[in-house]
């Protein structure tokens, strides 16, 4: 249920990046574009995840943004788990599956629209799972590297979201509250701007 996605996916340099097989060669196609002024620098590719154009780091930018902060701090939790898990498999010498884009994206585009609701592609299962339970498989899998980062309450919180709700859902249902409400579709909007 994001609607980030429904917008930026309409502009260039957007969605799932591409794969790129060292950071040099992502610096060369960069380079590539800036020097026939398409853009003036890597600020100016939105992909999902990006590597920054001023720190080393990685951008994590598909989620919109959290209305609750223990929201936005597990998200930024888990991401910090998963790419110290991956970190972690590459310094053992070990390998983890790479799906084609088409695979992910059809991932991508059912967590837009289904939200933590729905059912999303186990690809090693070939098969529909509940969101649920490949949460629990991705906690499981971050586990180790959550307790190194000592942040294992922050991506626990995981679940508490499929209980109360995310952002998308609370929104939503305050605004069916107020239509309820007797209110215009205006005014119900206006109550989920101001509430």
């Amino acid at each position: 249920m994001s609607y980030r996605l429904s917008v930026f996916d309409e502009l260039p340099r957007t969605g799932l990046p591409e794969r790129f097989e060292s950071y040099g060669e992502y610096c060369r196609h960069l380079e590539m574009l800036v020097h026939a002024g398409l853009i003036e620098d890597g600020t100016k590719i939105w992909w999902d995840i990006r590597p920054s154009w001023k720190y080393p780091t990685l951008e994590m930018r598909i989620t919109d943004v959290c209305t609750r902060m223990d929201d936005s701090i597990t998200i930024a939790a888990f991401f910090s788990c998963l790419l110290s898990m991956l970190m972690r498999l590459r310094r053992d010498n070990q390998r983890w599956r790479r799906y084609a884009n088409m695979l992910v994206q059809e991932d991508r585009w059912r967590a837009q629209r289904y939200d933590v609701t729905g059912e999303l592609v186990d690809f090693g299962k070939g098969a529909l799972v509940p969101y649920a339970d490949l949460l629990d498989e991705l906690l499981a899998l971050v586990h180790e590297d959550a307790e190194r980062l000592q942040c294992l309450s922050e991506i626990e919180n995981a679940r508490d979201i499929l209980v109360r709700g995310t952002s998308a859902q609370r929104q939503i249902m305050i605004y069916e509250a107020a239509l309820q409400g007797r209110a215009d579709s205006k005014t119900a909007l206006n109550v989920l701007l101001i509430g």
